[in-house]
């Protein structure tokens, strides 16, 4: 396990081990803090001995449900994450804003006139020219790029591996390849970036002895996406070169590097719905009925990390929602705790758009969780 360390003018520099970090601590000359993804970290007070760092490389594996990224160095293995995309979402709530406004201006069309006099405008032009990036593939690439920037901000990362992934046919056309234009120009910005196909992935994961679950790979564990952004990171350090002498020649694998133990993290947009002006149906009075937002009408926002009571029982969650007189409290996944009355409810931590739910420590080579 290492610990980032910071600058006093926030540069990022190589992580420590625990134990100098209290020490720091202990003798004033740093403070512990937590960033938005909630990995802890040290801020130095005075300046640092030296300003050198070594290789620190972020692996991404990105997917359509889920993705993995992990910061890896040659000898530890720094963070894994994985993500949980908002794909499913957006897309289910694209298809409902469609069909609202279909019969939105269904309702408002005069089906006795003529087509041509009827209140509905023309086309004006064809929009299906254009390589636009559609809006689930875009809130996925925006959690990944946010959770990089973060990281960029705590880790002196020198460069990044992407897995890349390959279409058939029209590939201007597909979302999939659109999507990872657009993710790699932007990352193009912060590091060096560097493509790995999927089968260099397999093959070095194979050589470094690392097991991934392939059964479920919906499972919210390091061997589902983090163990291909360790792999990736760590082709860096180790890969497959071509060697001869004088009487023979082949390839074989060149370098080392060290999977260690390190914070796991699931991270997930919180449940938060836009607010609707048109619901589905009509209301009684033609009053409708208060939808979506991020703000409740008791002060909190969704996304919000409180503590709650019920009781004598106490709990920790994410406000997901409100009524007239209580807040609903919900865990990492959207699983509702209860709902709570005001004075029930203790602020902790405003939202940051983001919901973490962190494992203490992990191996990307077992199942098992280890404890410090």
């Amino acid at each position: 396990m290492r610990v980032p360390v910071i600058s006093k003018d926030n540069l990022p520099l190589m992580p420590t081990k625990p134990s100098r970090a209290r020490r720091w601590i202990k003798q004033s000359k740093a403070i512990g803090k937590f960033d938005k993804l909630g990995i802890y970290y040290i801020q130095l007070l005075v300046e640092p001995s030296d300003t050198k760092t070594q290789e620190v490389v972020i692996g991404l594996d990105p997917g359509k449900m889920f993705s993995g990224v992990a910061v890896q160095t040659k000898k530890y293995t720094l963070q894994m994450l994985h993500l949980v995309l908002p794909f499913k979402t957006v897309k289910d709530r694209m298809q409902q804003r469609a069909m609202m406004r279909r019969s939105r201006r269904d309702r408002r069309i005069n089906r006795k006139v003529a087509f041509n006099k009827r209140s509905h405008r023309q086309k004006r032009f064809n929009n299906r020219h254009n390589s636009k990036l559609v809006p689930s593939i875009r809130a996925n690439k925006n959690l990944e790029y946010r959770v990089m920037e973060l990281l960029f901000k705590t880790y002196p990362v020198s460069k990044i591996v992407i897995e890349e992934v390959e279409a058939r046919g029209n590939v201007s056309f597909s979302p999939v390849i659109v999507g990872q234009r657009y993710q790699i120009n932007r990352l193009s910005e912060l590091a060096k970036v560097t493509l790995r196909k999927g089968w260099e992935t397999s093959n070095l994961r194979k050589q470094l002895n690392l097991r991934k679950e392939k059964d479920d790979k919906s499972l919210q564990i390091p061997e589902t996406h983090a163990v291909d952004a360790v792999t990736l990171a760590s082709s860096e350090f180790v890969k497959y070169k071509e060697w001869d002498d004088a009487n023979s020649h082949g390839h074989s694998w060149v370098g080392k590097v060290s999977i260690t133990s390190s914070r796991f993290v699931i991270i997930r947009r919180p449940p938060i719905s836009k607010k609707q002006l048109h619901l589905m149906t009509f209301s009684k009075g033609g009053n409708r009925r208060k939808y979506g937002g991020t703000v409740t009408r008791h002060g909190f926002r969704k996304g919000d990390y409180v503590k709650a009571s019920q009781g004598k029982k106490s709990f920790y969650g994410w406000v997901s929602g409100d009524t007239e007189k209580q807040i609903s409290v919900s865990d990492s996944d959207r699983k509702r705790l209860g709902q709570c009355s005001i004075n029930k409810i203790k602020l902790i931590k405003r939202s940051t758009g983001l919901i973490i739910k962190a494992v203490k420590t992990a191996c990307v080579d077992s199942l098992s969780v280890l404890k410090n």
